[in-house]
C-alpha cells in the first residue's frame, strides 16, 4: 500500500507570477524512507504543507494514508508526526512535562516521556527546562514529541541539522528502526549524509518540478563518471591520480600501474552532492 500518493500537484501562492509546486507526481510505499532534496524555493516546504494538511487550495490529487488528504481533517495528526526545523516545544516546562502535555494530546497509546526521550538520547536531559536546551538537544526532543505516538507517517525537515555525528547516527537508527516496523518516512534535508545512509528513494525538486527520482546509487550512477582513483607515491610524496573507469586500458593509468610504487587502488562513483549540483545547477 501506499502511505503516500501525489499526481499533478500544484500550488501557487496568492500574488506569484507561477506555481510553486508545478505539477509533481510520486509515491511513497509503506514502510519507505523517501528523501525530498533540492535548492532553497525548489517547492520542498510547500509539499510538505500540503501533505500535513496546513495548505489547502491545491490543485492535483494528494491521498496520505489511503484518503484524500482534505477528507482526513484533525483526524490526520492522530496518525502522522511531524517535526521540522524550528523548535516547537513550552520552553518554561522541562523535557519530561512536554511530552507529558503532547501525549495527552492522542487518542490511542503512547510512548511514555522517559521512553521517548531515550531513544532520542535526551534521558539525562529529562528534567531541564526546555528553555535551557541547547538547539541540537531541542532538535531532539521535536523528533521524540513527533514519535510519540508510534504514527503511521512521520513527515520531517533537517531532521539531523546541527547534530554531532554520534547523535546524528542516534538518529539515524532511530528512523530506520520506525520504517523497519512498517511506518514510513518523508525527509527534506540538504545533509546529504544523511539522505545517503537513510533513504530508499530520493526525489530532486528543482523551480517546483522533479528532475530526478530514484535510488541513491542509481542516481549516483546515473549522474556521476565512475572512475578508478590511484594513489602513489613519487619521491617520498603520496600523490593521487583519477582515470575514467570506462577506458580500463587507459595509458595514463597503465603506465603508472606498471611503473609506479602504487599504495591503494579503487574505484569511485559520484557522491549524492555531486548529483545534487548536477541535477540542480549548483543552486542551493
Amino acid at each position: 500500500m501506499a502511505a503516500i500518493e501525489v499526481e499533478q500537484l500544484r500550488v501557487r501562492y496568492p500574488g506569484a507570477a507561477r506555481d510553486a509546486v508545478d505539477g509533481i507526481s510520486f509515491q511513497v510505499r509503506a514502510g519507505e524512507v523517501f528523501g525530498l532534496l533540492g535548492p532553497n524555493g525548489a517547492g520542498k516546504s510547500t509539499t510538505q504543507q500540503v501533505l500535513t494538511g496546513q495548505l489547502t487550495g491545491h490543485r492535483g490529487r494528494v491521498e496520505v494514508l489511503g484518503r484524500p488528504v482534505g477528507d482526513w481533517g484533525a483526524a490526520l495528526y492522530q496518525r502522522i508526526g511531524v517535526g521540522f526545523e524550528l523548535p516547537a516545544a513550552f520552553p518554561k516546562l522541562t523535557a519530561r512535562e512536554n511530552l507529558a502535555a503532547f501525549a495527552g494530546l492522542y487518542r490511542g497509546g503512547t510512548l511514555r516521556p522517559a521512553e521517548a526521550l531515550e531513544l532520542v538520547g535526551l534521558a539525562g536531559a529529562a528534567d531541564q527546562r526546555v528553555g535551557s536546551l541547547s538547539k541540537g538537544m531541542k532538535l531532539r526532543l521535536n523528533l521524540a514529541r513527533a514519535l510519540l505516538h508510534r504514527p503511521e507517517l512521520l513527515i520531517l525537515d533537517e531532521p539531523t541539522s546541527g547534530l554531532d555525528p554520534g547523535h546524528a547516527g542516534q538518529v539515524h537508527q532511530v528512523l530506520r528502526a520506525h520504517a523497519a516496523a512498517g511506518r514510513t518516512v518523508l525527509l527534506a534535508s540538504h545533509d546529504m549524509a544523511t539522505v545517503e545512509e537513510l533513504c530508499d528513494r530520493v526525489a530532486f525538486l528543482l523551480a517546483g518540478r522533479i528532475a530526478a527520482i530514484d535510488t541513491p546509487r542509481a542516481l549516483r550512477l546515473a549522474h556521476g563518471q565512475r572512475r578508478v582513483v590511484v594513489e602513489h607515491r613519487v619521491g617520498g610524496a603520496l600523490l593521487r591520480a583519477e582515470f575514467p573507469l570506462t577506458e580500463p586500458t587507459d595509458p595514463g593509468l597503465v603506465a603508472l600501474l606498471a611503473g609506479a610504487a602504487v599504495e591503494t587502488i579503487h574505484t569511485r562513483e559520484a557522491s549524492l552532492r555531486e548529483v545534487f549540483l548536477a541535477v540542480t545547477g549548483g543552486r542551493r
